[in-house]
């Protein structure tokens, strides 16, 4: 709605509003009755409005009697007033702006979309996690150098073994269900005014669709190794994009890692993702200057974050969490020497 002045096309008094001031009419509508000219024969005259846009004209009634208006120049020839009649207000089209012609202006238009039902679940879910979970991040960061150093290495071997790649998310994948075993708190859950407790770990790895996040589960990732995992990814990731997925393939799931870094996000805080207890956030490789050994270096660096749920789950054992999993990814052979 829009409020634009309207302007009489003859001199006279506003003797009679039609409508309420503030109120919104539509085009065609008569809104006040004028007394034209001061001291002629007496007219009332209707004023249909037409405004180009649904308008909420102001009108000021009159604080004098007609007869103490005083006397108004006549119209100019363009707007003659003899003899008196009535003329529609709205006839008169407003006087259009100049057209700005600046820099950067563009049509301005707008176009409304409807969500669709997966937008609207995931929305749904996240929200309720804020309103429900008592959510705190820490942080770490994590030396990619030899988890590439193995990749590069090997990556030709297990694509020939396996006919698949070899990516890094299997090392988080492996390294968080190591230390979700170390502190089983984080992989339990507040179940009414009960913890529960799992002796098995299912990852929740989010992928994300042309039409929204989803989040399958790896299941039972504790007896997995590397190549378990990466073709149990892989053939999710492809029934994701393929829209094939089924409720059983998202169903459950004791904890979630997000990979923003696919996307080149260097710093980010996950939402939990219900009913689980924490969700582990993974970020974009970037080379930066360390100190390793009291010399400054150039090292692969990954920014890591875990959001976890206070109400269950303390400083200390959020903080030793996350150190797990730095110290698996940086250094496989402790998990391999359960160390």
């Amino acid at each position: 709605m829009t409020s634009v002045p309207i302007h009489s096309p003859v001199a006279g008094v506003i003797v009679e509003l039609l409508v309420e001031d503030g109120s919104t009419v539509q085009p065609g509508k008569a809104v006040l009755k004028i007394k034209v000219g001061a001291g002629g024969a007496p007219k009332k005259a209707e004023a249909a409005a037409k405004p180009p846009q649904e308008t909420a004209p102001k009108a000021t009634p009159p604080s004098k009697p007609a007869a103490e208006v005083p006397s108004k120049p006549p119209p100019p020839p363009s707007r003659p007033s003899a003899p008196m009649s009535s003329t529609p207000v709205g006839s008169v089209k407003p006087i259009a702006q100049a057209e700005d012609t600046g820099f950067g202006l563009g049509t301005r238009k707008e176009n409304r979309v409807k969500m669709n039902r997966m937008r609207l679940r995931i929305a749904q879910r996240l929200k309720d996690a804020q309103n429900t979970y008592a959510m705190l991040t820490t942080f770490n960061e994590i030396d990619m150098s030899n988890v590439i150093e193995m990749r590069n290495a090997h990556k030709d071997a297990f694509l020939k073994r396996h006919n698949l790649k070899l990516g890094f998310m299997s090392a988080f994948v492996k390294a968080s269900a190591y230390a979700l075993t170390d502190q089983p708190i984080v992989n339990a859950v507040i179940d009414d005014q009960e913890v529960l407790y799992r002796d098995y770990v299912d990852i929740s790895v989010a992928v994300a669709t042309p039409k929204g996040l989803v989040v399958p589960v790896i299941r039972n990732v504790e007896n997995m190794s590397y190549a378990d995992i990466e073709k149990t990814i892989s053939g999710l990731g492809e029934k994701a994009r393929s829209g094939s997925l089924a409720i059983e393939d998202m169903d459950g799931g004791t904890f979630t890692i997000s990979n923003g870094g696919v996307f080149g996000s260097m710093f980010g805080t996950p939402i939990i993702n219900p009913p689980q207890s924490a969700i582990l956030g993974m970020h974009a490789i970037i080379e930066r200057p360390v100190v390793i050994n009291h010399k400054i270096e150039i090292r692969p660096m990954m920014y890591v974050c875990l959001t976890y749920d206070h109400r269950l789950v303390d400083g200390r054992e959020a903080v030793t969490f996350l150190r797990k999993i730095k110290a698996v990814v940086e250094d496989p052979r402790i998990m391999f020497l359960e160390i």
